[in-house]
């Protein structure tokens, strides 16, 4: 799997866990997601353009209960909130550093932050974390309604637990995100740019050295920046990774399900912005490019 996607830890740790977060009232979170009626769709694709190696395929039939699911992913300003209520604190936080694409750091952090083997445009940061997406001297404060980044599994777990939610499974994420659409390539289509209008935040130019930003946007974009698919959900491709509940490989544990692509993915290297397309990292890692958006149970 090209590194572009996430790197992450060469080996899943075990976290220095914090303690149990009390269960919260009635959620504002959870009142605010999206019911979808679920039933029969056809997920996975068998797509030229897919990657075999990682399970897209074959394409099957599978059945959902109802559910709820959110409209975007979670955004700093909702992480900042769990985060102050709770005293919670990151993976990223604990460990020391994160992992940022080394275009985005000024001089003198790019300086000390040594490149990720074999994928040089990754760069191991510290005191890179959700707080400080490209370590020391940034910060979110202009960036509230941004997908919140450098979340580990274990950290958008952690959120669930407090605000009354769960991540979507992969089958939930894949149906939500097609909004209706069945075997499209992408949630409005199989045309990556309609009429010449961009769809959604990935890179354009010749990755990694030129972006052109066609689209508007380097890194993060607001979470409602593209229009919603036929179910309401926005940015499910593009922008940010999102964590889902389930392990890559079943039976797997140390490696968790991403879906949705990033502004990182561009078809000459990593063509992962297709709504069947799949990736992984350890439950512990955390990247610049990786957020999640948060589901329920119908009832």
């Amino acid at each position: 799997m090209p590194e572009c996607c996430t790197p992450g830890h060469a080996h899943a740790r075990v976290p220095v866990l914090a303690p149990p977060l009390p269960s919260p009232p009635p959620s504002r979170v959870a009142r605010q997601l999206l019911a979808l009626p679920g039933g029969h769709f056809l997920m996975g694709t068998d797509d030229p353009e897919g990657f075999p190696a990682d399970a897209e395929g074959p394409v099957r039939d599978v059945v959902l209960a109802p559910f709820r699911i959110a409209a975007t992913t979670v955004t700093n300003v909702q992480f900042a909130t769990f985060a102050k209520t709770t005293g919670y604190v990151t993976d990223a936080e604990r460990f020391g550093f994160s992992f940022v694409f080394g275009a985005f750091l000024r001089e003198e952090v790019a300086a000390v932050s040594p490149s990720v083997a074999a994928v040089p445009w990754w760069r191991t940061v510290e005191g890179a974390d959700w707080r400080h997406p490209e370590g020391p001297g940034s910060h979110v404060t202009d960036r509230q309604n941004h997908p919140v980044v450098h979340v580990s599994w274990h950290d958008a777990q952690a959120y669930c637990a407090w605000s009354g939610t769960r991540l979507p499974t992969e089958a939930e994420w894949e149906y939500a995100a097609r909004g209706g659409l069945e075997q499209r390539r992408y949630p409005w289509g199989d045309e990556l740019t309609p009429g010449g209008r961009h769809m959604c935040n990935i890179w354009q130019g010749d990755f990694p050295g030129l972006n052109t930003l066609d689209d508007g946007y380097a890194g993060t974009a607001p979470v409602k920046s593209f229009r919603p698919n036929g179910f309401g959900l926005h940015n499910t491709v593009g922008n940010v990774w999102e964590w889902c509940a389930d392990a890559f490989t079943p039976g797997d544990e140390t490696s968790r399900a991403m879906r949705g692509g990033s502004y990182l993915c561009h078809d000459s290297y990593c063509n992962r912005y297709r709504v069947a397309a799949r990736s992984s990292n350890t439950p512990d890692s955390s990247t610049g490019n990786i957020g999640f958006r948060v589901a329920a149970d119908a009832t």
